[in-house]
């Protein structure tokens, strides 16, 4: 038997599953982003953040820190999305409809850090012990995202599944 009540309301299905909340105001019918566009956005992204990785003592912080927040920071040249998406006119949106946050962003993000954070734990010999696993696992989890967006009819990845955002076509 369907429960009717649980049905698109975010609720949780016959199944247990939690239910995506249905699309809100400012999500609309927009289509989602081109996969070129989001690869060279994230290609984009990635330069940044090695460049900004140079910085002594505190580039690595920093470029992990961008990785998180990237999708989130209310600045008016990156208008919460990254700059790579900014440069090629795509945008996450929230499902909800609410403006994308820094916590979103985190919650679409975590995953791109752990590479950043096993960098930072490898400068001590203990850390050295922790940092090669949680490599291994940013790295399994990067091909999990790729693969999630190849063949995800929407093009949500993980950290869209998991912040409850897609990532859209916008004319600015």
């Amino acid at each position: 038997m369907i429960d009717e009540t649980a049905s698109g309301t975010g609720g949780e299905t016959p199944m247990g599953e939690v239910a995506a909340p249905p699309p809100g105001p400012g999500s609309g019918d927009a289509p989602k982003a081109e996969l070129g566009k989001r690869f060279v956005a994230a290609a984009i992204d990635a330069v940044i953040a090695v460049v900004v990785g140079f910085i002594p003592l505190v580039g690595g912080l920093a470029a992990t820190a961008y990785w998180l927040v990237r999708d989130g920071m209310d600045l008016d040249f990156m208008d919460r999305r990254s700059i790579g998406k900014r440069l090629v006119k795509i945008r996450p949106i929230r499902i909800d409809g609410a403006p994308m946050d820094i916590a979103t962003s985190m919650k679409r993000n975590w995953m791109f850090a752990l590479g950043g954070i096993s960098q930072l734990l490898a400068i001590t010999i203990i850390g050295l012990v922790v940092a090669i696993p949680l490599a291994l696992v940013a790295f399994v989890i990067g091909i999990v995202e790729i693969v999630l967006v190849l063949v995800d009819p929407d093009g949500r990845r993980l950290g869209d599944k998991l912040a409850v955002t897609r990532v859209v076509e916008t004319d600015s």
